[in-house]
């Protein structure tokens, strides 16, 4: 082990979710509808947004690119996944593993600013709607979106600088059907207390100082809101109340992920699949089915389409 700097291991072998052939075929079926849907579901907001007029404003921008982002996050482990189910050698290699956790906290990281901007957006539409347009200016949106990147970006790196370098040279056996940093650690042939403790301060409170942050943030609207006039409440009120739906949905598997002392075998496996394939198609489902704007612009464009 003197001077090891490289991993032994050259890949890393999942164990998958079941061994039940009746249980893998529902998988298999429940994995590819919810994958499929999540890709359409998040393609016809960002087609809708991008060909309707009437959707050219900082809010529709946003909802656009986060529909992108829940389009990447989702693509970094269903794929694999639904291959993997029937194969009895569920492999990846080292660097494919490596790559996989890349992304994940990127697009993750990418997406928790993303949220941050559009609560911001929504503050500035309903506590200061004089000046919307001029603080939410395309400079501002471009802003939110360069810098939400840089973050989500930065933020996978610094986790992973300490990682590609760790000696894999035991078991290279991961519970689960996807590569996880906290798994990963544990498979290292030395002691990585100091690390996990770096994971959970790097994601697990960035997930959970973000979450706080937006909750009081929509506290903060919705008190805002009640204060004024009722005429224009309820359509603030059911902007907000798909935003906090969202958040929470994003917010919760991750931070039982990344702040829970030690993941069990099968909660945070199932938390997961909700994590990569349900919430990505709930985000489309929340903001087009209780929005007026997208569900008018989307019967234009059928009609367009039809005739």
């Amino acid at each position: 082990m003197d001077g090891m700097n490289q991993s032994v291991i050259s890949e890393f072998v999942f164990l998958g979710l079941t061994n039940s052939w009746e249980i893998q075929l529902l998988l298999f079926v429940f994995s590819f509808l919810f994958y499929f849907a999540s890709m359409m579901g998040n393609l016809v907001i960002v087609v809708t947004v991008t060909l309707d007029a009437h959707l050219h404003s900082p809010m529709y921008l946003l909802l656009a690119n986060l529909s992108i982002i829940d389009m990447l996050f989702c693509s970094i482990t269903a794929p694999k996944m639904i291959c993997d189910i029937f194969k009895r050698h569920k492999a990846i290699s080292f660097w494919g593993c490596i790559i996989q956790i890349f992304f994940s906290h990127a697009v993750g990281g990418t997406e928790m600013v993303l949220l941050i901007a559009m609560a911001f957006d929504r503050y500035v539409a309903i506590c200061k709607p004089l000046h919307y347009l001029t603080i939410m200016s395309p400079r501002m949106c471009l802003f939110f979106l360069v810098t939400s990147w840089i973050i989500g970006i930065t933020h996978s790196v610094v986790q992973l600088v300490f990682v590609v370098d760790l000696p894999f040279c035991g078991s290279n056996a991961l519970d689960s059907f996807y590569c996880d940093l906290p798994r990963l650690l544990r498979l290292a042939c030395i002691d990585t207390q100091e690390l996990e403790f770096m994971v959970t301060v790097n994601s697990g409170l960035i997930s959970v100082g973000s979450f706080v942050l937006l909750v009081i943030s929509y506290i903060f609207i919705l008190f805002t809101v009640w204060q004024h006039s009722l005429g224009g409440s309820s359509k603030a009120i059911s902007t907000l109340s798909s935003h906090v739906t969202v958040v929470v949905l994003f917010f919760g598997p991750l931070m039982f992920f990344y702040t829970w002392p030690s993941p069990t075998s099968h909660l945070d496996k199932y938390l997961a699949i909700f994590d990569a394939l349900i919430t990505p198609l709930l985000n489309p489902v929340i903001y087009t089915l209780r929005n007026k704007e997208m569900k008018l612009a989307m019967k234009r464009m059928s009609s367009c389409l039809v005739h």
